[in-house]
């Protein structure tokens, strides 16, 4: 794919992406000059060049009587790419919220195998805000320690802060060592009392996540109403549990 095709699908409609290619191009260029080398009118090309001006993407400076244009760094694009995605990832919530109230049902998908379990602790991953679990050491490690560090260290690198409720085994002791440097905070249960081996996971504003180690199996539902309640019961438990004390 050329360079003209990858600025088109970036937005770049029309002749804007042969303006800003020449403007880069060119390095310092009159209106003229941009035009020649875009192959349009002069007219034509001082319209894109001011839209271009607007979007930060070329910038103006004067030599004498001389109005000079230059292409800015590209990696301007870049950033303004970063830019929508973030202003995207703090609307979406908002607009899934709408989305939810015409009482849509409850959407549901069903994983399996190893692959599948990845698949669903990835989707933790897609959701900003923080990351409630029934956490069991059983699922993580059934995906083998190199990839249960790989994702914890991406959680982190996203800034995704974490609850967990877990069981108190020897283990899951160890574990909880690492709380702060893995942006957690964890209670603990007696597993002799309340044994559990599924894992659930309640994040972003509609999905609840559960996952069987011995049956290799996961399923995440989508729905507003699941998650509140499921976050709600995550807190009555939590808020009666002790804090844990590292000696």
């Amino acid at each position: 794919m050329e360079t003209r095709e990858y600025l088109n699908k970036l937005g770049f409609e029309g002749k804007k992406a042969d303006v800003y290619l020449a403007a880069l191009e060119l390095g310092s260029a009159t209106i003229i000059d941009i035009a020649r080398k875009a192959g349009i009118k002069r007219t034509t090309c001082y319209d894109i060049v001011t839209e271009l001006k607007n979007a930060g993407l070329i910038s103006e400076t004067a030599k004498g009587k001389k109005r000079l244009f230059v292409g800015e760094n590209p990696e301007k694009l870049k950033k303004d790419l970063q830019n929508k995605e973030r202003l995207v990832d703090e609307i979406l919530p908002q607009l899934a919220s709408i989305y939810n109230v015409k009482g849509i049902k409850p959407k549901i998908r069903f994983y399996e195998g190893k692959e599948g379990l990845r698949e669903v602790y990835a989707d933790t991953l897609k959701h900003s805000g923080e990351l409630l679990s029934f956490a069991s050491e059983d699922v993580l490690m059934v995906l083998g320690k190199d990839w249960a560090e790989s994702y914890l260290k991406q959680r982190v690198k996203k800034g995704i802060h974490a609850r967990a409720i877990m069981p108190k085994t020897a283990g899951i002791a160890e574990y909880a060592l690492r709380d702060i440097e893995q942006l957690r905070m964890s209670k603990l249960i007696d597993p002799q009392k309340y044994p559990f081996s599924i894992e659930i996971n309640i994040y972003g504003h509609q999905k609840v996540a559960l996952m069987s180690s011995k049956e290799l199996t996961g399923v995440i539902i989508e729905g507003m109403e699941i998650n509140n309640t499921m976050k709600f019961i995550f807190n009555l438990i939590w808020d009666n549990l002790p804090e844990i004390k590292i000696k």
